[in-house]
């Protein structure tokens, strides 16, 4: 009776991820693509490419995450409006929530300007001092031009994520999944073409990545501006733009909303990114290791963030409509899924976790560090989906500020610290830094979870 119960939920929780998975798994072929293609090129236009991109996006990431918070407080308008036209078909409300979405649409476009211009000063600041970072001067030359074109590209991209986070405020999912697989097809032509100088084209090794990057990311709002036109229940949002729309008080109600989980998401790219220089500094081999259960986890991550961004949506469509019951639901629904979902990877990598690593190496003492972490990792796959999950219904009723803080301190004061302590004065090496990543995502999955509840309590006796 439960499954039967809560059935419609699931099915419309995954009919709104299973776009978000397809388009973050594109996404992330795309830079393997990049890595090999570049990697065959030259060692050094590859260490290039992956040193840029290290300082690309950890900037990136806290830039899309900034402009997660538009998706929320349209899902809500549009929870509003839903809410109206099922029930009373009151006009002026239909009317009122449209006004407030085109609003939000024109200032989050301001919203994106002021993101980019940020991101370009920090990021382009980095270009005369690409040679401080103890870099090998081969691979700052090739990486130079390579990095300047990226940081070029984080202007259109970001508009991308302006767009898709807009849609998905809508509801929309899929235009987003089809316009990053066509352009991720559009970029590994162009790097076929211009990293190895086929068809005439000129032989550009790292920087001819950079070009194809550029040229896709450019792409990519094109489209999307290309769709919004000619959908016409969406061009009303682009065509009632006018001055007076824009208005301090929305940008600061993105920025609110948005800036805190532009610095969680930070926290959490710091986090493991911390984890890569910490293994460092232990041997090669455990770092070797260490990227092959990090690869398995960001397999998995697809799902958990699709799964995440549905919740968000269908949490945040479901307030608007002030249906408390739906969010609940849809909320638990989520919350199912991942444990589901995430309990079946886990058993696969704990029952494989010697076979696993030698699809990678066939080195013996990696392989036999790797089959410890890949444990962790199936341990940490409950763990990290739990943390997602709750982060996202938070963000769903917009409450931000706390879970930011809640992932400060979990991310780098229990994870890193706790981590540090058992790899080295414990001696337990990388295998340490893997239980510090588990115990400091469970803390968080607990505290968000334990949030998520007084938030709830809060509404209902609000209501």
């Amino acid at each position: 009776m439960l499954f039967k119960e809560y059935l419609p939920y699931y099915k419309r929780n995954l009919k709104v991820a299973l776009p978000v998975m397809l388009t973050q798994l594109g996404a992330s072929l795309v830079g393997l693509f990049d890595s090999i293609m570049v990697g065959h090129y030259a060692t050094v236009d590859l260490a290039a490419v992956s040193f840029s991109n290290a300082l690309f996006f950890t900037v990136m990431v806290f830039a899309m995450g900034a402009l997660m918070g538009l998706t929320p407080l349209i899902g809500i308008q549009v929870g509003k409006m839903s809410d109206q036209t099922d029930s009373s078909n009151d006009s002026s409300i239909l009317a009122e929530s449209k006004s407030i979405i085109s609003s939000l649409f024109q200032n989050g476009m301001l919203f994106t300007i002021l993101l980019s211009i940020m991101t370009l000063v920090l990021l382009g600041g980095c270009i005369p001092f690409l040679h401080c970072f103890g870099q090998d001067s081969a691979v700052v030359e090739v990486a130079r031009p390579y990095f300047i074109l990226i940081v070029i590209s984080i202007i259109p991209f970001l508009f991308f994520t302006f767009f898709k986070q807009f849609l998905e405020g809508l509801g929309n999912t899929s235009v987003a999944m089809v316009i990053t697989l066509v352009m991720n097809g559009l970029n590994i032509f162009l790097n076929w073409l211009f990293i190895y100088g086929n068809l005439g084209c000129p032989e550009l090794g790292a920087t001819g990545a950079g070009i194809g990057s550029l040229i896709a990311r450019i792409g990519m709002p094109i489209c999307f501006c290309g769709v919004i036109y000619f959908r016409r229940e969406w061009r009303e949002y682009m065509t009632a733009m006018r001055f007076s729309t824009f208005k301090a008080s929305v940008i600061k109600e993105l920025t609110k909303i948005g800036l805190p989980i532009g610095v969680q998401t930070l926290m959490e790219t710091i986090a493991f990114t911390a984890a890569f220089i910490f293994i460092g500094w232990i041997s090669k081999e455990a770092l070797a290791a260490h990227q092959i259960a990090n690869q398995i986890c960001d397999m998995t991550f697809m799902v958990i963030l699709g799964i995440g961004s549905a919740t968000t949506i269908r949490v945040s469509h479901q307030l608007g409509a002030n249906n408390l019951q739906g969010v609940r639901m849809a909320s638990n629904a989520s919350i199912h899924l991942v444990l589901f979902i995430n309990t079946i990877g886990a058993i696969l990598m704990i029952g494989f976790r010697n076979q696993i690593p030698m699809l990678f190496t066939e080195d013996p003492e990696v392989i036999t560090i790797a089959s410890k972490l890949v444990v962790l990792a199936g341990v940490l796959q409950l763990a990290d989906g739990l943390q997602v999950v709750a982060a996202s219904m938070l963000r769903g009723i917009t409450d931000v500020k706390v879970p930011m803080l809640i992932a400060m301190f979990s991310y780098t004061i229990v994870c890193i610290s706790i981590g540090l302590f058992l790899a080295f004065p414990m001696g337990m090496g990388a295998v340490g830094i893997w239980i510090g990543f588990v115990v400091g995502l469970s803390v968080a999955a607990i505290c968000l979870h334990v949030r998520f509840g007084r938030k709830f309590k809060q509404l209902s006796h609000n209501k």
